[in-house]
Parts: C-alpha cells; sequence; structure tokens
C-alpha cells in the first residue's frame, strides 16, 4: 500500500487549518487517514507548524512519500536533514555519533535563529510600540497645545469683542453727546430765531411810529405857517375893535 503524507483542510470558510497526515494515497484529500502526525496553521504571521518529527521520520523512513507543501515543512522541522544523514549512516558512510552530532548542530543553530528572530521580533515590536506612545505623546502634546492656543485665541477674541463693543460705545456715547450738542445748538436757534424777528418787528413798527412822528413833524411847520396868518388876523381884530372903539368915542363927543 503507498502512503502520502499530506494536510487534510479543516476550520472554516476563509480560515483553514490542516492536518499532517498519513493516508493512502487513493483516500480523498479529506477521508479517512492511517496516522494524524501534527497540525499547520497559516492564519497567523510567522505560520504554526506543530509536527511529532520522531513519528515523522519513522513514516518517512518507511517509505512514506510527503508532498510537496509537506516536504517543505519537515525540511524546516529537520526530518528530511535527519533521514538523510540516517540513509549515510546504513550505507556507512558515516557513524551513528556523527550523524546525531550533526543533528544535533543543526538543532542548536535552529533553536538560536529562531531565538534570535524571536528576539528581534520582541525587539521590533517595542521599538513599534515606544514608537506608537511617542507618536500618542506627541499627538496629545500637540492635542494640549491646540487646545492652550485655541484658549488663548478665544480669550484674545473675547477681550478684541470688548474692546470693540467699548469702543462701539464710546462712538455712540460721542454721537449721542454730538446729536444732544446738536439739538441744543438747534434749539438756541430755535429760541433766537423767534428773538430776532420779535426785534425785527419792534424796529419795524418804531420805524412805523416813527415815520407818522415824522410826517406829523413835517405837517407842524405846515400848521404853524397857517396859523401865523391866523395870528395876524387876530391881531389885526383887536387893532380894528380899538379903532372902532375910537371912532364911536369921538362920535360922541362931537
Amino acid at each position: 500500500m503507498a502512503t502520502r503524507i499530506r494536510l487534510s483542510r479543516h476550520g472554516r470558510k476563509k480560515k483553514p487549518i490542516y492536518y499532517v497526515v498519513v493516508a493512502d494515497q487513493r483516500s480523498p484529500r479529506d477521508g479517512r487517514f492511517i496516522e494524524k502526525l501534527g497540525t499547520f496553521n497559516p492564519n497567523v504571521h510567522p505560520p504554526i507548524v506543530d509536527i511529532d518529527i520522531d513519528r515523522a521520520f519513522h513514516w518517512v523512513m518507511t517509505g512514506a512519500q510527503p508532498t510537496d507543501t509537506v516536504r517543505a515543512l519537515l525540511s524546516k522541522e529537520g526530518v528530511m536533514l535527519r533521514k538523510h544523514l540516517q540513509v549515510g549512516v546504513n550505507k556507512g558512510a558515516i557513524s551513528q555519533e556523527e550523524a546525531d552530532k550533526k543533528y544535533d548542530a543543526w538543532r542548536k543553530d535552529r533553536i538560536a535563529k529562531f531565538e534570535k528572530m524571536a528576539a528581534d521580533k520582541a525587539k521590533a515590536k517595542e521599538e513599534e510600540q515606544a514608537r506608537i506612545e511617542a507618536e500618542i505623546l506627541k499627538l496629545r502634546e500637540a492635542e494640549k497645545k491646540a487646545e492652550e492656543e485655541a484658549k488663548a485665541k478665544a480669550v484674545a477674541e473675547a477681550q478684541a469683542a470688548e474692546e470693540a463693543k467699548k469702543a462701539e460705545e464710546a462712538v455712540a456715547e460721542e454721537s449721542k453727546a454730538a446729536a444732544q450738542t446738536e439739538e441744543t445748538a438747534t434749539e438756541a436757534k430755535e429760541e433766537e430765531a423767534p428773538k430776532a424777528e420779535t426785534k425785527e418787528e419792534t424796529a419795524t413798527e418804531a420805524k412805523e411810529e416813527e415815520a407818522p412822528k415824522a410826517e406829523t413833524e413835517e405837517e407842524t411847520p405846515k400848521a404853524k405857517e397857517e396859523e401865523a396868518p391866523k395870528a395876524e388876523v387876530k391881531e389885526e381884530a383887536p387893532k380894528a375893535d380899538k379903532k372902532e372903539d375910537k371912532d364911536s368915542e369921538e362920535e360922541k363927543k362931537g
């Protein structure tokens, strides 16, 4: 019976987990299998490979043929190297001790490599965490600075608004005072206007009154002239009366 070491798909949609199984090559991919050797999870980085190395080495040495994917996984786990060394031991090319030493050295190097990778990953994670914290701190400082600037701007705007309000009030008061001054001046002019009119009327009336007086004064010399003949007539009349009286007395005497 030809056996194959292959992957059997399990898990859920778009999140597969594979079993590393030994099965008859005539069985379906997810069908019956002889033995389960481990699991392979490709959903994380790096992928997780958990394989029983001793049982995988046993099946490889007994003739089970791994698929290309499983061969790559077994090579990373050192199973294919161990098989190669064991074939050399079986052929007498090297001793078992030398094969074990080489395999152990490879395992140590691989472990050191993985430890270094883990250390680098941890360091990178720490650096990333430090970078993120620094960015968070920087963002918080920027937010704090922005808040302070916003507060300062709000205070400045409030002060500017207050000053503008005071300036507007001062302008309004000046306008009000100017209006009041104009009103007072207008009222004074209005009050002075009737007085001037009264003065003009008084002057006009005085002129009108003086005009008849002047006319009367002009007429008075004429009256005097008219009265002068009358006075002469009156003076002559007594004289005539006296003369008549004298004539009458002389007649009486004669």
